[in-house]
């Protein structure tokens, strides 16, 4: 049986960018968990904010490869070093994707706007001084400042403003960062939101997101309080199967 995602030892790597790991394999098992979905959603456009060794976007179109029209990738990152590994990994697997060295979208929001169809983002997540936030190097794939939020904030409004009528965004969060604040947050701007994969290691638990434009939001936020319950009572369960899941391994 043919792979569905990228292989580890075909993934370059540099010394200055961050490599495949807990979080990279939870956002691919996510995207791979709803491959059925997503090879009916025909998507044209496939983006990756952040793509560092290139292992999720290689695996997206890894994935997508049975599609009769393959779509066009796009991915960016801030970090130049992780712009020629993604290349390199990308070539290694017979995939091709736009690749730009930018932050976040920077120029590329005229151009984009309206157009992504599929945006998976594993953005700097990890509670740091803010100082740290936007550093060279490999410090800038975790380095998330106050809460891990200050980079999810500013890729969150750049989404809505990416993404298609029909996109779909996928994005990593740690308990930390508040993903049911997220959700409401997104639920604002007119996004359906479900926690597709939650996933607990020994030093964090991570939750894979995916939102989608939903007509019906905007009636719904006459009971904010009510989702902002039903929001945080998923968020809570999910953690409670995680803790239970991890200790019957002892």
């Amino acid at each position: 049986m043919l792979s569905k995602t990228a292989k580890i030892p075909l993934v370059s790597s540099h010394h200055e960018v961050y490599e495949p790991c807990d979080d990279s394999f939870a956002l691919v098992d996510a995207l791979l968990a709803d491959r059925t979905n997503l090879l009916l959603h025909h998507p044209s456009i496939c983006m990756e904010i952040g793509c560092g060794s290139g292992y999720v976007i290689t695996s997206l179109a890894v994935m997508l490869g049975d599609e009769e029209f393959v779509p066009y990738y796009i991915a960016t990152d801030i970090n130049p070093h992780a712009i020629k590994v993604t290349r390199e990994t990308m070539d290694a697997h017979g995939v091709y994707a736009e690749l730009v060295n930018t932050d976040i979208t920077s120029g590329l929001e005229k151009r984009l706007a309206g157009s992504i169809d599929v945006l998976v983002v594993n953005p700097p997540y990890v509670p740091t001084p803010e100082d740290e936030v936007g550093c060279e190097g490999i410090t800038s794939a975790w380095a998330g400042g106050e809460n891990g939020r200050s980079v999810i904030d500013k890729i969150l409004p750049t989404a809505d403003n990416l993404l298609s009528e029909r996109g779909w965004l996928y994005m990593v969060t740690l308990t930390a960062n508040n993903p049911s604040e997220i959700c409401l947050e997104m639920r604002k701007k007119g996004y359906a939101s479900r926690i597709i994969l939650q996933r607990s290691t020994e030093e964090e638990s991570l939750h894979i997101i995916k939102f989608w434009r939903d007509s019906d939001s905007q009636l719904e936020l006459n009971n904010l309080n009510y989702w902002t319950k039903m929001i945080e009572e998923e968020v809570h369960q999910l953690d409670v199967i995680s803790v239970q899941a991890a200790s019957s391994c002892w």
